[in-house]
């Protein structure tokens, strides 16, 4: 046995680190990579933001572990002022867990105390986390849910404007996902049975998909007429990841539970379910909890991270590498026909590479990110159903050089992999 290290993690890379900084890490042989995978979406201040580091050593040296239900901590009452300060509109109290996969979870117990209703409507191609409930809640991948059935009841799954799948145009694809939506609510469950829905606002592990703005709005209007909650997972969007603090407020829809994690924190084991005071009122006291929700220690990462994320200018920014990065990527388009689509929004970015007959790719892919940790030493991930999504999430505080750079390290790797071929 060479590892005391449980094999279940998928690895990615095989890289030891010991320290980063901004968009860079390093390993213990000192090489330093351009990493853009912000720790799969969760370091967007950078690594060891030094308004983060600063925050967490100050706590560190105060208190470690207040455990809410014994004690109120002076960080705790702060973070819930100043998430309500920079959520939606109606968003106004807020219970902290540890994961996205909590705050799901806590999300749709909330849903249901609070309505009476016993099912959740999600949609193909979401990720909500791998506990036994959010299990029941992901259609990105079948491994994911394989080996661990039987699943949690009451999930239904409706259709998501996938058009690089479905091959449709924008517009005819939404009304026809919005047509099974309401089919669904009229064949496989009654809105009455129905507590929320919950959607990602741009499909995560799916393949990075944006919901079209028209999509989204259709389902909120469909929640108000009929009495259902609409739950906004922004575990992956959230906190300036598409160049607003929170994906939804690129549409005018106001959700009634906002769900965050990964980026509210710089790193640290923390997650929050934000709703109005009307709503979390209707949860029973007791009723939901946990040993290290609000930690002394995330709420102080967390504060300092919204700090950064709101400075001046810090979104603009965010914006302009966002539009950077995506003409760099449809330049490369041109010239390489292995790239089918380029799509996102802000710094949430997917390429889709495909064979010669126009199909996804997956051995390519895995090629491409080969080459370009080996050779360009730049770490990227990939996503979506076909494991042929290269998905770009950089640091928010990744420089205009940064991206250039790795454009450049793309534009090589595709290069670099034109010969090889799918053996299967």
């Amino acid at each position: 046995m060479d590892s005391h290290l449980a094999d279940v993690w998928f690895e990615l890379t095989d890289l030891q680190v010991v320290s980063g900084s901004g968009a860079t890490i390093t390993t213990v042989d000192g090489v330093d990579h351009l990493d853009l995978t912000s720790g799969i979406g969760v370091a967007n201040t950078g690594h060891c933001h030094p308004a983060v580091v600063e925050a967490v050593r100050e706590q560190a040296g105060r208190f470690l572990h207040a455990q809410v239900n014994c004690y109120r901590h002076d960080r705790l009452e702060p973070l819930a002022a100043r998430l309500a300060e920079v959520t939606p509109a109606g968003i106004e109290q807020f219970f902290f867990a540890n994961s996205g996969a909590e705050a799901t979870e806590a999300a749709v117990k909330l849903a249901k105390q609070a309505t009476g209703k016993p099912n959740v409507v999600v949609f193909q191609g979401s990720f909500h986390g791998r506990s036994h409930l959010t299990m029941a809640m992901t259609t990105s991948k079948a491994v994911y849910r394989a080996g661990h059935a039987p699943l949690p009841s009451g999930v239904l799954v409706a259709p998501f404007p996938y058009t690089f799948v479905t091959g449709e145009d924008l517009d005819t694809s939404v009304a026809r996902c919005l047509r099974e939506f309401d089919l669904l609510l009229t064949t496989q469950t009654a809105p009455s049975e129905v507590a929320a829905v919950v959607i990602e606002p741009v499909l995560g592990e799916g393949g990075y998909v944006p919901a079209p703005r028209a999509f989204l709005e259709g389902l909120a209007e469909r929640c108000r007429a009929h009495g259902i909650l609409f739950v906004a997972d922004e575990v992956q969007t959230g906190f300036g990841r598409t160049g607003a603090l929170f994906a939804i407020e690129h549409t005018d829809v106001q959700p009634d539970v906002l769900v965050m994690a990964k980026g509210i924190a710089s790193g640290f084991p923390m997650s929050a379910i934000g709703a109005s005071a009307e709503l979390m009122a209707r949860w029973p006291v007791g009723s939901h909890g946990g040993t290290y929700g609000g930690n002394p220690m995330g709420c102080a990462a967390a504060l300092a991270t919204i700090d950064v994320l709101s400075g001046p200018g810090f979104l603009d920014d965010v914006r302009a590498r966002g539009r950077q990065f995506l003409d760099g990527l449809e330049q490369l388009r041109g010239r390489h026909a292995a790239i089918a689509e380029n799509r996102g929004v802000g710094l949430m970015l997917a390429t889709e590479i495909v064979d010669a007959g126009g199909r996804p790719d997956p051995v390519r892919t895995a090629a491409l990110l080969s080459h370009l940790l080996r050779e360009e030493r730049v770490v990227v991930m990939s996503c979506g159903p076909f494991g042929s999504t290269v998905r770009w999430i950089p640091p928010l505080v990744v420089s205009e050089d940064q991206v250039a750079d790795a454009l450049a390290a793309f534009d090589r790797a595709l290069t670099a992999t034109t010969d090889v071929e799918d053996s299967a």
